[in-house]
Parts: structure tokens; sequence; C-alpha cells
């Protein structure tokens, strides 16, 4: 628990350059600024969110946030106050385990911002949530979320389709 201060009162953590709190409805319009901008979208071989295509999205977030107890955190820049990503788990069901994603605007890239946030959430996870694993499903070829997996600890178990996508699987059990 080096890594992160956590806040016990409220699901916050905060790491030397970064707060993240659980997302809210009303960090809909700078989620959407990340979700709207091609080279973020590329990654997911998408286009950008629509409106609809973005609520749909966070209200599916927040619903997992009620059911769960735990979700995405919105990650905010301590320098500048703005949202420049969201990082955290969601529960995927058909695995048996949390996923740790992490999406950040294109002008946050190469910084160490996903890392730094990766590396308090899966504290977070292991240390208060006390979960037995972590998997990360990158698509075959995204490099830069390879890494970030990678520099948080997680290791390459397979290559898999679902659907008509390939993806990487990456894991790291509970030290």
């Amino acid at each position: 628990m080096d890594n992160y201060i956590f806040h016990p009162l409220v699901d916050i953590l905060e790491t030397k350059r970064l707060i993240l709190h659980p997302m809210l409805e009303s960090d809909m319009k700078a989620l959407h600024c990340i979700f709207n901008d091609p080279k973020v979208m590329a990654a997911f071989d998408h286009d950008p969110f629509t409106d609809d295509q973005m609520e749909r999205w966070l209200r599916r977030n927040l619903d997992h946030q009620d059911q769960f107890g735990y979700g995405l955190f919105s990650v905010i820049l301590k320098k500048t106050g703005g949202l420049i990503g969201d990082c955290g788990l969601e529960q995927m069901e058909d695995m048996g385990a949390a996923e740790l994603g992490y999406d950040f605007r294109s002008d946050a890239w190469n910084q160490g911002y996903a890392t730094e946030a990766a590396t308090a959430v899966r504290d977070y996870a292991f240390d208060i949530l006390e979960l037995p694993q972590l998997i990360s499903l990158i698509r075959v070829g995204n490099l830069s979320s390879k890494r970030v997996a990678e520099k948080v600890g997680m290791e390459l178990v397979e290559e898999f389709t679902r659907g008509e996508v390939r993806y990487w699987k990456y894991v790291l059990l509970k030290p």
C-alpha cells in the first residue's frame, strides 16, 4: 500500500500526481472527450462515441459500481484538476475475475499516468477489496496497454478470440 493513499470513508485513491474517485454521472462530459477522440477509439477499432453511446457506457459502469461495490475510477490530474482518464475494475462473470482496465486522453499518453493509476487500482484490489486475482484483456496489437499491464506485474497467459476480436489475456494473482 505504499503506492497510494487510501481515504477510508470514501473510495478515493491518491498517487503522487493523480486522484482517482469513483466515476460519477457528472464526469460524463469529460469522459466523452476521451471516447470522442479518434486516437483513443482506434485502440478499440471503434468510431467515436455518440452522445447515446456515451450515456449507455456510463450507465453500464455506474450500474456495475452499484452491483459490485467497485468499478471504474475517474482519473484526475492533480496539477490541473482535469479528468484525464478512467481506470478501475470490472467483474468479468464469464472469466471469474475482475478486469483491470484503463482509458486515457491521447494528450495524456506516454507520461506514465496509466501505469500510476493502474498500480494504485491493483493495490486497492488486493489490499482493500482482497480480490484473489486480476486480469486484463487487451486487443492484440495494443502495445501501449500491453506495456502498462506488464509494468503492474501482469503476465501474458494466452491469446484468444472473443467475438471476432483477438485479445491477449494478462493475469496477476494476489501476492
